[in-house]
């Protein structure tokens, strides 16, 4: 579950995710919950990606106190409009490849890019969050095995069972950018099997209707030969050198000078209009108001616990 939350010191708004220990251990997922933690720590500084402030546990619950964004997930709004005009799509992607590009820099690669990890923010920017699935170490050139991501978003290499590399993100960029401006992933299926056929071996169809640059972006992006994907080489300018981002300012894009094609109406932090009801209207968990258990079995996530020093000294 993910919480909004108020400081007491510093009034400040934050999104609280909130692990539960055992589920977790019986998932086998410790692994993913301290990769999380680790990307985290690296401190990212970096306008599209969601930040680390604090992460605590508790004898049965693990927690991680992010930057609070509540202009809703990319998904949410590709729900309710169906796809987007090409501007704004465009807008959203270079956003993404900037917070992408800036990972592949520092030798990370996301994995499990998808609408449901791509927040908007209050004034309608991105924020990529859930770092669980992220592969540390990995270099331009260097390689990864792990059989992980979600199945609509997939690249071929992974499917295959092939040594892959940071590439599959711009793959994976490649599929969000076609189901924003189409309504679906490009080789989607209901049935899981079909769909993984189509990700191997099924013709690029992309819509009449789209530009000439849109539809030389996505096959660049969606090209199964990962020797020939656009980002493959020099990773992220071989995207900002693309016509498709050629009205893209990229120095603005980054300072955020560049305005939104679509600004979310909040009144303020407490404004959950964006945010789906099925998740606003869970029941707060009762551990977080359990404060005489800080500690007990932390064997499993050996220090977890972390202090962001600028929050340190906000709350001094």
């Amino acid at each position: 579950k993910v919480l909004l939350a108020r400081h007491r010191k510093n009034k400040g708004y934050y999104a609280v995710k909130v692990l539960q220990k055992q589920m977790i251990v019986k998932r086998k997922e410790q692994k993913h919950v301290m990769v999380e933690r680790s990307i985290l720590l690296k401190g990212l500084q970096h306008p599209f990606l969601v930040g680390l402030h604090f992460s605590f546990q508790t004898r049965n619950t693990l927690y991680f106190v992010l930057d609070y964004v509540n202009g809703g997930e990319l998904f949410y709004h590709l729900q309710r409009e169906g796809s987007f005009p090409e501007p704004r799509a465009a807008f959203y992607a270079a956003e993404m490849a900037m917070a992408l590009g800036y990972l592949h820099s520092l030798d990370i690669v996301y994995r499990d890019l998808k609408p449901e990890n791509i927040l908007l923010d209050s004034e309608g920017h991105v924020m990529l969050t859930d770092f669980g699935l992220c592969k540390e170490g990995v270099a331009m050139g260097g390689i990864m095995h792990t059989f992980c991501g979600t199945p609509e978003y997939l690249a071929p290499e992974v499917l295959q069972g092939h040594p892959y590399n940071p590439a599959v993100d711009w793959w994976g960029l490649g599929t969000v950018l076609f189901e924003m401006l189409y309504g679906l992933p490009p080789f989607y299926s209901c049935r899981k099997a079909e769909m993984f056929e189509n990700i191997l071996h099924a013709p690029l169809q992309v819509h009449s209707g789209g530009s000439q640059a849109a539809c030389s972006l996505l096959e660049g992006l969606l090209e199964r030969d990962v020797s020939k994907r656009l980002g493959g080489s020099r990773d992220l300018v071989e995207l900002q050198e693309h016509p498709f981002f050629g009205s893209i300012n990229w120095e603005d894009l980054l300072a955020r000078k560049v305005r939104p094609p679509f600004i979310p109406k909040v009144t303020g932090p407490c404004d959950v209009s964006y945010i789906d009801p099925m998740f606003t209207l869970q029941p707060v968990p009762a551990s977080v108001n359990d404060r005489c258990q800080v500690g007990g079995t932390s064997e499993a996530f050996p220090g977890f616990s972390f202090l962001n020093p600028v929050d340190l000294f906000l709350n001094t």
